[in-house]
This record gives C-alpha cells, structure tokens and sequence, in this order.
C-alpha cells in the first residue's frame, strides 16, 4: 500500500517493528527492529534501555498503541551468553511499569517466532538451529535477565522450509526454580486491611523463586473464599491488590526473602499470585490442576498461567513435599478456564540444584519443564509523526489530570 511506505518515511524517528502474539489470551508484542543500539551485558542492557530509552517502551506498551495490560519482548542479538556461544539470542520483557527478568508465556511464543524468521538481520544465528529429526523439534537457548532458558519448540516442513507446529505445545527448562520463605505471616496494618479480612490482622504466603520472585497467597487467606478463581471479581480485588503489594515490597521480611544469592537486580518482588487449588480445567495426562491470578507490574493482570511462576510454584510444591519429580500438573488461569484450552503444564525435571552467589545464602533448586501455546495475531509499525507531542512515548488514562 502506498501509503504504508509514506508513513513509514514520514516517521519522525525509528520506526519500530513488532509481531503480535499471544499465549493463553496474554499478548506478547515482540520488537524486532527499530530499538537503538545497546551494550554490555545483558543487564546492563536493560539497565541502559531504563534509563534512556523508556519513552520507546512506553511508545510500544502504553496507549494509544498498546494498552494498561500489553506486554513486550524486546530482541538483544548480542549479549554476553551469545557471544560465548551459549545462547543463541537474548530478549528484554517489558511491562506497563518498566522490565521484568523472567516471562514464560513471552517464552513460549518467542520459541515459536525465533523458529519462524529467516531474517538473519533479526536473528544471525537463525542458521545454527538444528532440528532433531526423531522428535521433530528444534532447541532454541535464550538468554534472559535471569539466566539461560531453553526452548525446545515443535517444528513441521512446509513449503518454505522448517517451521513451527502449532498443533504442538512450546516447553521451555527454567533458571533454577526455589522456595524463598514457607508460611510467612504479615501483619496487615489497619488502615491497609479491606472488608473481606473479617477482622483478621494478618495473612500467611509464601514466597517462590522462578526466574522472579512471587508472594503466592491462596484466594481464601485474602478472605475471598466462597467462590475463590471459580468467578472473580476483578474490580474488588484490583485496588487490594495494588495496595497489598506496596506494602508488602516494602516489608523487611519480603525484602529479605527475595534476596537471590547471585545478583541484588534480580531480588525484588515482581508479583503477587492469587491461587486456587479448587478450580482448575484438567487436561488428560496430568495429575492435578490448579488456577492462578497473577497481578505484576504496576497492578497488571496476566490472562495466561504465568509461566514464570509456573516454575516458583512447582519449586514450593515440592519444598512442601506435595510434588515430585515427573509428576506432571496443569496450571490455568481464569481465561483457560472460560475456554477450556491453554493451561500450562508443568513437571519437574531435575532437583538437588544449588543457587549460590554472594549476595544472599544458597538455596536448595530445582528445574521445571513448562509447556504451553502460543499464536500469532499480528504485525505492526510504529511511527511518530512530527509534532505528535500525546503519542511521542504513551500514557496511562487513569494518570491523566488538568
């Protein structure tokens, strides 16, 4: 179309060029092209895209391109992993409120389109994917902010050459997942404290590891109870949501257990995850399922299963002694639940892990294998036009005053 090509030249700036996916209902917009040029490692990266390019994040995952809930990945040819060969292509997440370190469903579908490309501007180590010809799959090593994750992704010829299989689930091996505290109890002050508590002065969660650091919180702690993921009201627990997790990131004993022995960037609570062990749609070939809702970020809600705390809750599940290894489990959110399709699942693949460093105490890890779908659902590109000051980064409606 011609003019396509003459807004592209009229942009004021890069142009960035995303593909849109999703996984579970939970988009993933991946920017393949048009993100300036970073350096060092990779989270130094995103250190450097924080601090001077967090307009152009705004510009792809805030209004009036994307929404309050959209979620990006970011593609890094060049990091420190891929440059000692052990990696193929890193990514940085991003989020309505800045980057994340870890994101399974972004995972997921990143396999599928890393797969996908033959643009070896986009991908230079495309060609060094090899596919096992036995089980028709190709293993994808991905470099994110926490770690090496592998991706082992379902190929099928076509006529343009070897490309994904949607009929087949995506699994990618986590980081090293672990438990970070059991049964912690935290009071709730008086003024924080909503109806649904019933006069309760405290709560009891756990905290888990899986790339990220997760307060996981049963639905009937939070006094919700009664019908728990089975029909959620969002717009109750939204703003308690959002009030719980300012509070408990600044806890002394929330700080403490998300202390990763490794790195201090990675030790902050990204999310709280409201679970359900109740609700939950079974696929055939697991042995439970169970419902999560996840708030992260700046109070956004994951449609899918969360496929990084996918692996935090199969490392706390087996810390308790309620999971063992091979024992495979379905993990739903409340939109595969509507739909009957798209639970993620999980099993564990190998234990008697150690993560150390020394920034905090080592801890007792396991890893998780965690599967799940995702598709294709668009392209874009995105242009300023000179003198469009509301669209030059993005905006949150409920921020806007007079």
């Amino acid at each position: 179309m011609d003019l396509t090509h003459a807004l592209k030249s009229a942009s004021h700036g890069e142009v960035l060029k995303c593909i849109d996916m999703h996984t579970t209902g939970e988009p993933t917009r991946i920017v393949y092209a048009g993100f300036p040029p970073l350096s060092g490692t990779l989270l130094s990266q995103r250190d450097q895209a924080r601090d001077q390019y967090d307009h152009l994040r705004k510009r792809i995952m805030l209004e009036p391109r994307g929404h309050y809930d959209m979620y990006g990945a970011i593609l890094r040819p060049s990091t420190e992993l891929v440059e000692s060969g052990q990696a193929h292509i890193g990514v940085l997440f991003t989020h309505n409120g800045g980057f994340s370190t870890m994101c399974g469903h972004a995972t997921i579908a990143l396999g599928r389109f890393l797969v996908d490309t033959n643009d070896l501007n986009v991908f230079p180590k495309r060609n060094e994917l090899v596919v096992d010809v036995a089980s028709q799959t190709v293993i994808v090593n991905l470099h994110a902010p926490c770690g090496l994750v592998r991706i082992t992704v379902p190929v099928k010829e076509t006529g343009d050459g070897i490309k994904s299989d949607p009929a087949r689930a995506v699994s990618f091996l986590s980081t090293p997942g672990y438990a970070a505290a059991i049964s912690l109890t935290i009071p709730i002050p008086s003024e924080l404290r909503w109806s649904e508590l019933e006069g309760r002065e405290s709560i009891t969660l756990d905290v888990s590891y899986g790339g990220a650091f997760y307060a996981l919180i049963s639905m009937r702690e939070l006094g919700f109870g009664p019908t728990g993921l089975k029909k959620v009201d969002i717009d109750a627990l939204s703003p308690v949501m959002k009030r719980l997790k300012a509070y408990l990131v600044t806890h002394p004993d929330i700080q403490a257990a998300c202390q990763h022995p490794e790195d201090k960037r990675l030790s902050y609570l990204y999310s709280i995850m409201l679970v359900d062990t109740n609700v939950g749609y079974k696929p055939d070939g697991v042995a439970g399922a169970e419902t999560g809702l996840c708030f992260f970020a700046d109070n956004q809600i994951d449609r899918s299963p969360t496929g990084s705390c996918v692996t935090a809750r199969m490392a706390l599940a087996h810390a308790k002694g309620e999971r063992s290894v091979g024992q495979r489990w379905a993990y739903n959110s409340v939109v595969s639940n509507h739909f009957q399709a798209g639970a993620f699942e999980a099993e564990i693949v190998e234990t008697g892990l150690r993560v150390a460093g020394g920034n905090a105490p080592a801890k007792d890890a396991v890893v998780v294998r965690v599967e799940g779908r995702a598709y294709y659902t668009g392209t874009s590109s995105f242009m300023v036009e000179e003198g469009d000051v509301t669209s030059h980064s993005g905006f949150v409606m409920s921020d806007m005053s007079v």
